[in-house]
């Protein structure tokens, strides 16, 4: 039975979006016998209403609501209302995700340790260390049913992914596969295996990729200690008058405000969202925001490093067949500054469909070069670039007041501007990237500039100082103890992996910690 709990009940803990932090992080309470709201401000969708066609895909699950952009960032020239695949859903952007699944590395997890003083860069250690985290990255890992881990097998390879890995090989380089992937190459945890379709990033219609929104919530659910409650828009959320968080106030679907009373509460809206939450909670006690005594909330913004690189051929290819991230050069992931840049990054298959492609080729161009590319859409192999990005302090989110969404609440403003070690490092794989192709007889190759949406990092990151961060080493607010960061907002770097699995890893050791706390009585 679904439980509902009434707006007046103080005992529950409220989870601000449904995700791959804060969809876990909900389940793993529930299974604890925790009582759980979670508001989710998008609709409720499953496999069978998913879209197979990346327009409409995007106008069903995206959020779609008004930001702005500033910076010498691309996309505040060509997008500036920064349409972020960032999902309005149940389940948060773990529908729309590839399933790339990675550990972050040592040298990530301490990059000022490791990388020392980078001019401009706001570097900083984890307050985690990677070993402690191992043992739930284990946990993740089954969750989520990653393949080449756990005695799982990979997935096949796609054509896309075998004009890689033979470029990949004729270079030299040895870590090549298809990948940690969270899609089932088998059945498991009642998932059928990956039908190999493609349209990953709208949607598994088979549920062979993982999602919070067809395993992580409806199991909460069915533990009667949880209850989703969809189209809920959070305003902010309020404190008592010893700063404690006490609700959280949300629009509900006819548009009315309503305000749960809370025990504890999580925020887990995404890199762009939850700081905007904290920043828009704003009081007398916290004049500069929640949780913001530091000034930290909303800084740091990050986005990885990223580009694509096209290849052309004399022969078909079809790239879209198969997984959409089918694939991956893990080689220069590591850190040696010999090549320019501290830091690493991936080269991962990637392939867009028509539409996409012709909006992100390179906006506002036109002409013989453009179409030309267009008609050998079906002779392309490609690859995307993830590269750690270097956090700084004035690439931040902050309230726009001079834009408001449907509910009267000032926007998010992202502001970004690639740090030179970014745009070294972007270079450097460009160029890799083409050799790649090259090797292997393309015709012709296309680096790309980066999309207007990625993966969303920062703006409420953890750090063992107050001063330095907004969270601790277990996302819980320096300033307000039973207020929590549950997603990839508290990372304090980036790395250069794709960041859900390390969001799960975080969300299941949450629960484990807040679980721990309130039977101590602490929060």
């Amino acid at each position: 039975m679904v439980a509902k709990f009434e707006l007046s009940d103080d005992s529950v803990v409220v989870i601000i979006g449904t995700g791959a932090g804060g969809g876990v992080l909900a389940n793993e309470l529930a299974q604890k016998g925790v009582k759980v709201v979670a508001l989710e401000a998008g609709g409720r969708y499953l496999p069978e209403d998913y879209i197979n066609d990346e327009w409409d895909s995007f106008g069903q699950l995206a959020w779609t609501e008004p930001r702005t952009t500033s910076g010498d960032w691309r996309v505040s020239k060509d997008f500036s209302g920064l349409p972020a695949w960032i999902v309005k859903a149940v389940g948060g952007t773990s529908i729309h995700w590839a399933g790339a699944s990675l550990r972050f590395q040592e040298h990530e997890f301490k990059a000022k340790t490791h990388y020392g003083d980078v001019d401009g860069a706001n570097l900083l250690d984890w307050p985690i260390d990677p070993a402690e985290l191992a043992p739930y990255y284990d946990k993740a890992e089954a969750k989520l049913g990653v393949t080449r881990t756990g005695g799982r097998p990979g997935l096949p390879g796609s054509n896309n992914f075998k004009v890689l890995e033979k470029g990949a090989k004729a270079l030299g380089y040895k870590e090549v596969n298809t990948g940690h992937m969270a899609i089932n190459s088998v059945e498991y945890d009642d998932r059928m295996a990956c039908q190999q379709t493609g349209f990953c990033f709208q949607g598994c219609k088979w549920g062979a990729k993982w999602s919070s929104a067809y395993t992580d919530i409806p199991r909460g659910e069915a533990t009667g200690n949880l209850e989703v409650r969809d189209h809920s828009h959070v305003a902010r959320i309020v404190h008592d008058d010893k700063g404690r968080a006490s609700g959280v106030e949300y629009f509900d679907q006819d548009g009315n405000l309503q305000m749960q009373k809370a025990k504890i509460v999580c925020v887990a809206g995404n890199s762009i969202e939850s700081p905007r939450v904290l920043l828009n909670s704003h009081s007398s006690m916290f004049p500069d925001g929640l949780a913001n005594s530091s000034g930290q909330v909303g800084r740091n913004y990050m986005r990885h490093t990223t580009g694509s690189v096209y290849g052309v051929f004399d022969k078909p290819v079809r790239m879209w067949r198969g997984t959409t991230m089918a694939g991956i050069i893990r080689d220069e992931s590591r850190h040696d500054p010999s090549r320019g840049f501290v830091g690493g990054y991936e080269l991962e298959t990637l392939s867009l469909g028509l539409p996409f492609m012709a909006a992100f080729l390179d906006p506002g161009s036109w002409g013989r070069e453009f179409t030309s590319a267009l008609d050998d859409y079906e002779n392309m192999a490609g690859m995307w670039i993830v590269g750690e990005d270097m956090p700084q302090e004035t690439n931040r989110i902050t309230l726009n007041h001079g834009v408001k969404d449907a509910y009267g609440l000032p926007v998010a403003n992202v502001n970004y501007t690639d740090h030179p070690n970014d745009r070294a490092m972007r270079d450097h794989a460009y160029a890799r990237g083409k050799a790649i192709y090259e090797a292997v007889g393309a015709t012709r190759t296309l680096p790309t500039p980066p999309y207007p949406s990625t993966h969303n990092l920062g703006t409420n990151r953890m750090s063992e100082r107050p001063r330095d961060g907004v969270v601790n080493m277990h996302g819980q607010a320096h300033d307000v103890p039973n207020l929590f960061v549950s997603d990839g907002s508290q990372f304090t770097t980036g790395a250069s992996e794709n960041p859900t699995l390390t969001i799960v890893a975080l969300a299941i050791r949450q629960a484990d910690f807040i679980s721990n706390e309130m039977s101590k009585g602490n929060i």
